[in-house]
């Protein structure tokens, strides 16, 4: 499948990026590692330079500033395919995406397209999770999955690998959404453009330090975007409809 490259988006992630790097390196020694660093203030750019000045399978990404977590993963995303790479990983930087897991997804992708970590098939679970946060994530999985008429589980997560011709033949420069809704868009395109997409179970791990990036910004994009994408779908269906289609 050619060279893999885990992308972690990174905004003030001061305190978790050395050992979630440190982690993927253990877990997958021959994968290369993409720090996407949206100017952080807290000095998160300074500390992956140090790394990658260490070792040669790190390399950093610096952005202009806080453009959201798509955006930096489609950035990621280019880079990674410009440099060649044949497998390219979203991972999050705080830990709850556990770098031990990462061969699991990438031996299910020998026979996929697109491999998605799921908390919600059997096997997966949340460790340390609040109550409200699990009912937003499982809520939002299923009100996407009936919307949008896909046969996915956990189609909000952020845990993926995908091939190099998958991305390619996704549209990115088409891809607007952020956050959840930027995870159900990838997911959404993938499986409209008839590539294969698989769950493996995963555990996710609530962080342990820094903040969660998430907002009701965030929330309610998902809900507009999933929601328009939906109704937008079927009213398509409606009108090219054949007249016997209809009786």
């Amino acid at each position: 499948m050619g060279t893999t490259l885990v992308i972690i988006p990174t905004y003030n992630e001061a305190e978790n990026i050395e050992p979630i790097v440190a982690r993927v390196r253990s877990a997958v020694p021959e994968a290369h590692v993409l720090v996407a660093d949206d100017n952080s203030p807290d000095g998160t750019g300074k500390i992956a330079d140090k790394l990658a000045a260490e070792d040669d399978h790190v390399q950093v990404l610096h952005r202009k500033g806080k453009e959201g977590l798509g955006a930096a993963y489609l950035a990621g995303f280019r880079w990674g395919i410009e440099h060649g790479y044949g497998v390219l990983v979203e991972m999050d930087a705080d830990g709850s995406h556990q770098p031990e897991e990462l061969p699991r997804l990438l031996t299910a992708l020998k026979n996929a397209d697109l491999v998605l970590g799921s908390r919600w098939v059997p096997g997966g679970r949340v460790v340390n999770w609040p109550k409200f946060r699990e009912f937003i994530s499982r809520g939002g999985s299923t009100y996407s999955r009936l919307l949008l008429d896909l046969p996915l589980r956990d189609i909000t997560g952020g845990y993926r690998a995908f091939r190099r011709e998958t991305l390619e033949g996704l549209g990115m420069d088409d891809v607007a959404s952020q956050g959840y809704c930027f995870q159900v868009d990838l997911a959404w395109r993938a499986m409209k453009a008839g590539f294969h997409v698989v769950e493996v179970p995963i555990t996710f791990v609530e962080r342990e330090r820094g903040d969660s990036k998430m907002s009701r910004d965030i929330l309610a994009e998902a809900l507009w975007r999933v929601t328009s994408w939906g109704v937008g779908t079927r009213v398509n269906r409606v009108l090219h409809r054949k007249p016997d289609q209809g009786r």
